[in-house]
């Protein structure tokens, strides 16, 4: 018997009522629609075991055959609607046996089993189990599950953007949240007010750091838990995606022995990722590092680090003011928010230190005027400032689905762009789980502040005129670098104007 084929496709799981889904997932026939079509699908390895259970059921729907990795995909859906139902038998439990599954929860947590290994285990830790394990198969870097009127909700963000990974049942979306409070060393009882905690998880015999906030919002609790890197996995300059012209002058500004070096751009630009970077090439045995950051991001090696905590009174300022008595070589602040900080931060460049530090500014020449808004003086800043990087993240292409595209006429006259290049979309497919992108690419500009620099801030000039005679120099921009990503067809049109191509 011939039947259809269908290859690389992205199906949604299909519940009729009377479908069985343990039996379906037991046999291997599965149930979905294209278009209003309902159908069966199978694989080829599983074709002869679906056909006998198709046989024995009331289902007249037409049985194609799909690829292995499409098939898998669509089964691992089946897989955790099924978790989630067998959630739902669960609450009408006694409230007992809810307390002994907390009990178990924390106790595998506490034995540190291997979340591969626990095939065993309750519903709800194998749905917990899962999560993360998707999470980072899939190089998600935070779980959000989102409460709303009458389900909930589990997105990954991958690549920077958010994608739906699974619809719940409200009130399984509640015992998915306890269990991750007790993992976490929250209070489950408490529900108005935000919470925070950490947590550790062993996946493949890795362990991984973390982050959880526990927010109360109007249907309910929300939670965003961010994987923390370990330090191994730090990328290394090159290994962030910039420009080698730019790598080269990273190098020479980190070899001053004092001054001050910042790295600027909007949340989630990858600041903390560049600034460990940068303590990973520099970090030696015969120097001393230390940081205080808020929230420590990444477990890193040779970095004595501290975490900031506001409760106690350790601040950014504190920690800074205490840190300076510790002899250090180089002093690493997350980020410089407040007026007392920025101050300390210039005295410890000016003493002697090389401070590496953020700040939330668009472009790299917009700090010298937020740094003066925060009180530092123009000769201060020109005498302990070596250079600012600018930085965005931008999606690159699926190499495996990208396709050309034509750029209109007047988006080609107002970004300046060649009219004869091949210019490139997003489409989707298995390779880039079908968001049509596949990894970042840090773009980045850098400003250094050369003695002309210096003679301008002298003669009064602003930000933004130092910036035109900069890009009259050659200095390359943020803006300049996406126009490239896309000239090389790295990445598309969408994706450099949501990253700041129209910036300029």
């Amino acid at each position: 018997m011939q039947l259809p084929i269908l290859e690389n496709v992205n199906l949604e799981p299909l519940i009729e009522e009377g479908v069985n889904i343990s039996q379906a997932l037991k046999h291997n026939l599965l149930f979905s629609k294209i278009g209003n079509e309902k159908i069966a699908v199978t694989n080829r390895e599983n074709l002869a075991t679906a056909l006998n259970y198709k046989a024995r059921i009331d289902n007249d729907y037409k049985i194609y055959l799909l690829d292995d990795e499409s098939f898998e995909r669509l089964k691992s859906k089946f897989a955790e609607i099924q978790a989630s139902s067998e959630f739902e038998q669960m609450q009408s439990s006694a409230s007992e046996e809810l307390i002994e599954a907390e009990n178990e929860l924390l106790e595998f947590i506490q034995n540190s089993q291997n979340l591969l290994n626990s095939e065993e285990s309750a519903p709800i830790i194998k749905l917990v189990n899962s999560l993360f394990y998707q999470a980072i198969k899939k190089g998600a870097s935070d779980i959000h599950i989102e409460m709303h009127e009458r389900r909930g909700e589990v997105r990954f963000r991958i690549d920077g953007a958010l994608k739906k990974h699974l619809t719940l049942d409200k009130s399984v979306t509640n015992l998915v949240i306890n269990r991750i409070k007790v993992i976490s060393n929250l209070d489950i009882s408490e529900k108005r007010v935000p919470q925070d905690g950490r947590t550790q998880v062993i996946i493949s015999n890795k362990s991984l750091d973390i982050r959880v906030s526990v927010l109360p919002t109007y249907y309910g609790e929300r939670v965003v838990m961010r994987i923390l890197m370990q330090s191994e996995s730090i990328p290394s300059l090159e290994e962030l995606g910039f420009a080698p012209d730019i790598t080269q002058k990273f190098y020479k500004l980190l070899n001053h022995s004092h001054g001050m070096i910042l790295v600027t751009g909007p949340t989630g630009s990858g600041k903390s990722t560049t600034l460990h970077s940068f303590l990973q090439h520099i970090a030696s045995p015969d120097k001393n590092i230390i940081t205080i950051e808020d929230p420590v991001e990444y477990n890193a090696d040779h970095v004595n680090q501290i975490q900031v905590n506001e409760k106690v009174g350790l601040t950014f300022a504190a920690g800074l003011r205490s840190i300076l008595r510790q002899d250090p070589d180089v002093v690493m602040v997350g980020e410089i928010r407040d007026q007392e900080t920025a101050q300390i931060a210039i005295q410890a460049a000016l003493t002697g230190h090389l401070l590496l530090s953020t700040l939330h500014t668009n472009d790299a020449t917009s700090s010298l005027t937020r740094l003066m808004d925060m009180g530092i003086k123009d000769y201060l800043l020109s005498s302990t400032l070596i250079g600012v990087l600018a930085q965005r993240l931008a999606r690159k292409l699926c190499p495996h689905c990208k396709m050309p595209t034509k750029l209109s006429d007047e988006i080609i006259k107002e970004l300046n762009l060649d009219p004869h290049s091949i210019y490139y979309k997003a489409v989707g497919c298995k390779h880039c789980d079908f968001t049509g992108y596949r990894g970042r690419q840090a773009v980045g500009e850098l400003f250094i502040m050369s003695q002309e620099v210096k003679d301008f801030m002298k003669k009064g000039l602003n930000d933004h005129e130092i910036r035109e005679i900069m890009k009259k120099q050659g200095m390359k921009t943020i803006s300049d670098r996406l126009k490239d990503m896309m000239k090389d067809g790295l990445t598309s049109y969408e994706e450099a104007v949501r990253v700041g191509v129209m910036d300029e």
